[in-house]
């Protein structure tokens, strides 16, 4: 066991190091910082569309007018609280789950 968490903390270590002294070397202003952030931001975007338009589970049962009313509100608290990405998911949670209750079982 204690080898075993040996072993996975050093390839992981490994990778890390490596990503630290490569990024001293990164601007963030290149085009290919910019390009990372474009992709990061678009797989963002389709995950939450995902989990908006089709979701499984529990909160499958949560009306589609609901579910858009929630990203909604959390957009909105995002652009509100200065690009607060912890306001925005806290406030969209809180209104789906205040919908919820509302809706009842």
């Amino acid at each position: 066991m204690l080898l075993a968490l040996l072993a996975a903390f050093a390839a992981n270590e490994v990778w890390r190091s490596l990503g630290v002294v490569l990024s001293a070397r990164l601007r963030e202003d290149s085009a290919l910082f910019a390009w990372v952030r474009m992709v990061a931001t678009a797989l963002v975007a389709g995950l939450v569309a995902k989990l908006v338009l089709s979701p499984t589970g529990a909160f499958g049962q949560a009306p589609l007018w609901l579910r858009l009313a929630a990203v909604g509100c959390g957009v909105a608290a995002y652009a509100a609280g200065r690009r607060s990405m912890a306001l925005g998911v806290g406030v969209s949670a809180a209104a789906l789950i205040a919908g919820m209750a509302w809706l009842g079982p």
